[in-house]
């Protein structure tokens, strides 16, 4: 009914203007040519937006402003104001007009509120007609993306009030979408990917924009004919509603045929097409690098052949020209002509403006010597730098040596007979101290747990490796998501001083366990709280509980597990900056675990039947300053108390009696990796433990050849030296090689004893501990069953090596994930005579790993074990195991 009405209105007001028009047509020609002085004059522009067309005398002209992507929108942006012909309108130049009322008319959807709060017109408020804000009142309806087109009318003039006419035709809407030519779910997949949902505001623009990202996706792929069709019809069931139809053609993937290369004669083409990671023929071979075109992948490895080119001396090779062929069998070719120019080599190399270093120590630094071929790769690194934080260069020397503000810059002063001599000028500037450090995003952490992890200190000289070190130390908190941690340094030009700020994100830091289940003929239960920012400070201060005491970068951890036939208690904590001043840790730990005797056959428990084993631990850690402090030394006290009530344990012979073993622990070791604990990309880890007890038989006369077991093992005597290697390697990319060694060797003091029950080497399967606490080794090797690979009783001598490649899928603090493969091989022997350090058990296969916060690392394995276990002569095949909790 609106829209009959605004037809009928417009349809009367035409038959006026031209009754008008008729009556006062002798009068308008006979004063055409005279100035009036209150009207606008017609060859001057009165706003910022460009006119389409020559005022006239009166104000005719309607504001038309249509953006570039509406649907049809051809016209260009006109400031005037078009009169509704109801009579002529004459506006004063420059005067000040107050906006008396506004109406709009052409709205279907949008109200009439919200398009004036949209322009910024209220009524009362003064403006020039033309003017500034009636210009931004169009241009601000333009910009809400809501209309093809937007007129302004004069619609009365009363004295000093104006009343406007905001006439708009609002854009069509998407209304039901249809997706067609691909599998019902890369359909959903694509649906969430595209900005063409059904609501949007349909424009060329959002067309155009969607073509091209369903193309690039599917080209990228290696689908070069990908062919896409938006089609809108009307809704008539809804006004200004357009429903869409995207029908994509993805056409078949194109792969390379042949990559042929001319004009190369130092390289051969076989060593050229492997330098091109990204750009392969097709062939049965490619399973991991498929072959496929993509001009993006492709330029980067245009420009790797180049390089490649250059690193062997040929400083002026060149891509000339590539070209592209289709066969008949929908594949293309690669034709890619290059010169290699002239081989060079480096000739003198000076150093100008150094005074920190001298030229030697420079040298040193560059490793380029005078007559070997020219490497720009290799000069543009040891110069500026490879953009790794272990980088060994000239510009990173002088900034980690406070030269902040010092510039190094490589510039070739001849090239005369293809020998390419150097001048390394340097501008080392004054060194500049660290003025502020301040940290920023923890809401939890107290401030001093991050600065006394911080090797940037107020009042020091400015250092990049200490930087890179702070990133470290603060990522290997926990409780601090290391791939969020942003270091903004600000220079202070005029007093030579740096800032720098630490930007921080928290991550949860707490893991509960909470499960029940049936196995085994018996229900088990289990909590596991673990709090990894704990504030023991905070214990009885109850305001403090959000929902426990948190911020101090205290652990402490508590775990229960109560079954048919067993039960678990244990309590840990850990303060790793005791006192608050100094990197010295403590921790304390006891634990409790009592098994009972069980019959699988007919699901009995005789508690009459127990082994008991009570346990405390309490210890310190030291960081060390050399050889470097990134060495740690610990020791730590331990003892357990085994009480044996007609329990039997193949081990020994006695079914009743006490065991004690009091040890003392150190470990000596270094950590380098990081940042990110949970996946390292560089550094290495290693440890040297040595646990040992005090040798109680060399200082009584008894003789333990025939003693009973009850009496030979009352008190435990041993040595134990563990060593256990990491190091990860960049291999390219994300992808990260982990290398691991391992060795391990229970001795004992006296052959009369031998080696104890206790504490011995468990090889094979998952490497999860199962919540004993007789001190045992148990040692992952994927592939084989638990424990499989060492005799009932444990071995007293392994060794292991492992090779394991991870690639990160998301590094986010809420989830960590990352895919590997594996390479190992491990054993364990009983005795060190029967020791066979290359008589291994090998294995190979691949998994993933998820950390959460809240629940630890979690994971899955699949091995495949190349060897028999021991006892059979079966090869142990494929094996799956599930990690729960295990050590990064």
């Amino acid at each position: 009914m609106k829209t009959v009405i605004n037809n009928l209105r417009y349809t009367v007001l035409l038959l006026v203007f031209i009754l008008i028009g008729v009556t006062v047509n002798g009068q308008n020609t006979s004063q055409s040519n005279t100035a009036t002085q209150d009207t606008i004059p017609a060859t001057k522009a009165l706003d910022t937006i460009p006119l389409s067309q020559q005022r006239t005398d009166s104000i005719k002209t309607p504001v038309v402003l249509n953006p570039s992507d509406s649907l049809g929108a051809t016209a260009q942006v006109q400031d005037t104001i078009k009169k509704v012909p109801a009579g002529p309108i004459v506006l004063e130049k420059n005067k000040r007009y107050l906006l008396g009322g506004i109406s709009v008319v052409g709205n279907e959807t949008i109200s009439e509120q919200s398009i004036l709060i949209f322009s910024g017109l209220n009524s009362g408020q003064r403006l020039k007609i033309p003017g500034d804000k009636l210009s931004s009142a169009i241009k601000r309806l333009w910009s809400s993306k809501l209309f093809s087109n937007v007129d302004v009318f004069v619609t009365k003039l009363d004295g000093d009030a104006i009343y406007l006419e905001i006439n708009v035709k609002e854009l069509d809407k998407v209304g039901r979408l249809t997706i067609t030519g691909l599998k019902k779910s890369k359909i959903e997949e694509l649906q969430k990917e595209i900005e063409f949902q059904a609501g949007s505001m349909l424009t060329e623009n959002l067309i155009t924009t969607t073509e091209n990202y369903i193309k690039d996706k599917y080209r990228a792929k290696g689908f070069l004919k990908t062919k896409v069709t938006i089609n809108t019809k009307k809704d008539t069931a809804f006004p200004n509603t357009q429903d869409a139809l995207i029908v994509i053609d993805k056409g078949n993937k194109i792969k390379i045929k042949n990559i042929t290369f001319h004009g190369n004669t130092a390289l051969t083409d076989k060593k050229l097409k492997k330098i091109m990671k990204k750009t392969k023929e097709k062939g049965i071979t490619r399973m991991f690098s498929p072959s496929k075109f993509v001009e993006d992948l492709y330029e980067e490895d245009l420009d790797k052949v180049v390089s490649v080119f250059q690193e062997k001396g040929f400083r002026d090779a060149l891509i000339i020209k590539d070209s592209i062929s289709w066969n008949d069998d929908n594949t293309i070719n690669l034709d890619i002509f290059l010169t290699q120019g002239e081989r060079y080599k480096f000739g003198s190399i000076n150093f100008l403006g150094n005074t920190v270093f001298t030229d030697q120590q420079l040298r040193n630094i560059l490793r380029i010597d005078n007559g070997v071929t020219y490497n720009g790769k290799a000069l543009n690194e040891r110069v500026y730098g490879d953009g790794t934080p272990e980088s060994q260069d000239i510009t990173n020397t002088y900034l980690d040596n406070g030269y902040l503000f010092s510039r190094v810059n490589a510039v070739e002063t001849s090239a005369a007979n293809n020998i390419i001599d150097l001048e390394i000028r340097i501008i080392e500037d004054e060194p500049a101290l660290i003025r502020k450090v301040t940290v920023k995003g923890n809401d939890v952490t107290n401030d001093h747990v991050l600065y006394r992890e911080l090797r940037t200190k107020p009042g020091d000289l400015f250092s990049k490796s200490d930087i890179v070190r702070s990133i470290r130390e603060l990522g290997q908190l926990g409780f601090i998501d290391p791939e969020n941690i942003v270091p903004d340094v600000q220079p202070n030009f005029a007093d030579k001083t740096a800032d720098i700020e630490f930007s921080v994100s928290e991550k949860g830091s707490s893991q509960i366990e909470l499960q029940g289940g049936y196995g085994g003929g018996t229900f088990v239960g289990t909590l596991g709280l673990s709090f990894n920012n704990f504030s023991i400070k905070n214990l009885f201060n109850f305001e403090e509980y959000k929902p426990v005491p948190r911020g101090d970068g205290q652990n402490i951890a508590l775990r229960l597990q109560v079954s048919k036939f067993y039960r678990t208690y244990s309590l840990s904590f850990s303060e790793p900056w005791m006192g608050g001043k100094k990197p010295k840790g403590f921790n304390f730990s006891i634990y409790n675990s009592s098994q009972f005797g069980y019959d699988p056959f007919t699901n009995s428990v005789d508690k009459d039947q127990l082994l008991d084993i009570i346990g405390a631990s309490v210890g310190l850690s030291q960081r060390l300053k050399w050889p470097d402090d990134f060495f740690t030394l610990s020791t730590s006290f331990n003892y357990q108390r085994y009480k044996l009530q007609n329990y039997t344990i193949s081990s020994f012979d006695f079914d009743n009696g006490i065991s004690n073993n009091f040890n003392f622990a150190v470990n000596f070791g270094r950590s380098s990796a990081g940042p990110n604990p949970v996946f390292p990309s560089g550094g290495s880890q290693f440890n040297i433990l040595l646990k040992l007890t005090p040798p109680y038989s060399l200082f009584n006369d008894r003789d333990y050849t025939d003693l009973p077991d009850e009496e030979k093992y009352e008190w435990i005597e041993f040595y134990k030296i563990v060593f256990t290697g990491k190091w990860y390697s960049p291999v390219a990319g994300k992808l990260v090689l982990m290398s691991n060694a391992e060795l391990g060797f229970l001795g004992h003091y006296n052959d009369e004893i031998g080696a104890p029950p206790f504490e011995r080497f468990y090889v094979g399967g998952d490497g999860l501990a199962t919540g004993r606490f007789d001190g045992r080794t148990t040692v992952a090797l994927r592939g084989y069953p638990n424990s499989s690979l060492s005799s009932q009783t444990g071995g007293t001598i392994y060794n292991k090596v492992a090779f394991e490649l991870r690639y990160p899928i998301t590094l986010k603090p809420s989830a960590s994930i990352y895919a590997l493969t594996f390479l190992e091989a491990g054993n364990s022997w009983n005795e060190y005579r029967e020791y066979r350090p290359f008589e291994l058990k090998r294995s190979a296969g691949g998994g993933i790993r998820v950390f959460m916060p809240a629940f630890g690392l979690l994971g899955v394995d699949f091995g495949y074990g190349f060897d028999t276990i021991p006892g059979s002569n079966i090869i142990s095949g494929w094996q799956t195991h599930f990690i729960i909790g295990q050590q990064f």
